[in-house]
């Protein structure tokens, strides 16, 4: 009789195991909530303008983007909950810097200027004025544990992360799941940085029949396409960027060797990536080190000032062999470039501070 006992307790608990499990046999923790899946978002784009390339390993969806923007501007991610993304990449100013050399929480300056984010999506040759990481995710990977940024360990920022009453639902939302890392961190970013799409200048409004230049619009667009100006083989139209990198003849001998430091590549001292144009009159300082405080002062850098050598860029130093612009040509010039500034997207609210 104890044989058959035993055997009839087994079976009594098998029973209730089955009756316990769901139809996938998997019992999710009591802790874990349900997520939906996160619903895909795809940006709408004027007609002309590139296909946006597909990051396939982090697509866009509503809830990711939202909790990008959220960490973007949150000062959670720095050592002392003082700064965030945001706080070197203003809206106003085509998400750059307004000071000349990027300064970290601890007062460190470091000795380049943060630079825009404007239309980042299409930046496909590497980003950061160096182009020392591949994509955005990259990119937003290194300001944080950057001893002379944010000055946070990554692991300590997770940990913030998954204490904090709201984070751990918004993960859920965007990524199924609660989990917290840093991979998701710098995708959620990644995501919303890639709506900074800037498409509604009055050069936009232009080129899609919306609005008309004025005499001396349409003169400085002339000098800009031609080699009079001889901007359009850096800064090629619509995105007014080629994302390629050249030394511009700052110094007879770089002070910052630049790309080379990313390649070790001798050819490449001195090189550094030609910046959008779009909005290009909201953002000064300008170059990497931000040594120019004026559009002016970087028109007549390219015109006559730049310094020649064996490393400056052949696209530069052509300029030798031609006549320089007048100064109402710069002036004509510099009239076209502030068609470039977008109203629309230095005051989205979809971009700003949640």
């Amino acid at each position: 009789m104890t044989m058959y006992r035993r055997l009839a307790a087994w079976l009594i608990v098998l029973a209730a195991l089955s009756a316990c499990s769901s139809n996938d046999g998997v019992v999710p923790p009591d802790n874990e909530p349900e997520c939906p899946p996160a619903e895909r978002l795809t940006l709408d784009l004027p007609p002309g303008f590139p296909e946006l390339p597909d990051p396939k390993e982090n697509r866009l969806t509503r809830q990711g983007v939202a909790l990008g923007r959220r960490l973007f501007y949150d000062p959670i991610l720095s050592g002392d909950s003082t700064q965030a993304c945001g706080t070197c990449h203003r809206q106003w100013a085509g998400f750059g810097d307004t000071r000349r050399f990027s300064e970290g929480i601890d007062g460190i300056k470091g000795t380049r200027q943060a630079p825009t984010i404007v239309n980042p999506g299409w930046m496909m040759n590497g980003q950061f004025w160096d182009g020392r990481e591949p994509d955005l995710e990259g990119q937003a990977t290194r300001p944080v544990p950057n001893p002379i940024e944010m000055h946070l360990p990554w692991a300590v920022a997770v940990e913030r992360l998954k204490r904090h009453p709201e984070y751990p639902d918004l993960f859920c939302a965007a990524f199924g799941d609660s989990r917290i890392d840093s991979i998701r961190v710098v995708k959620a970013i990644a995501q919303f940085e890639r709506t900074f799409i800037s498409t509604n200048s009055k050069y936009d409004r232009w080129k899609r029949g919306e609005d008309t230049l004025t005499t001396a619009e349409q003169a400085g667009y002339r000098i800009f396409t031609t080699e009079v100006g001889d901007c359009f083989h850096c800064h090629m139209e619509p995105l007014f960027s080629t994302g390629t990198f050249h030394n511009t003849g700052l110094d007879v001998v770089p002070i910052d060797r630049g790309r080379m430091d990313v390649t070790g590549n001798p050819a490449d001292i001195g090189k550094f990536k030609a910046p959008s144009l779009r909005n290009v009159m909201e953002s000064s300082p300008y170059m990497h080190d931000g040594r120019f405080a004026s559009i002016y002062d970087v028109v007549n850098h390219y015109n006559m000032g730049f310094h020649d050598g064996p490393d400056v860029d052949p696209l530069i130093r052509v300029r030798l062999t031609r006549r320089p612009m007048r100064v109402g040509e710069v002036d004509t010039l510099i009239t076209f470039l502030e068609t470039l500034t977008d109203p629309t997207f230095l005051t989205n609210p979809d971009l700003s501070k949640p």
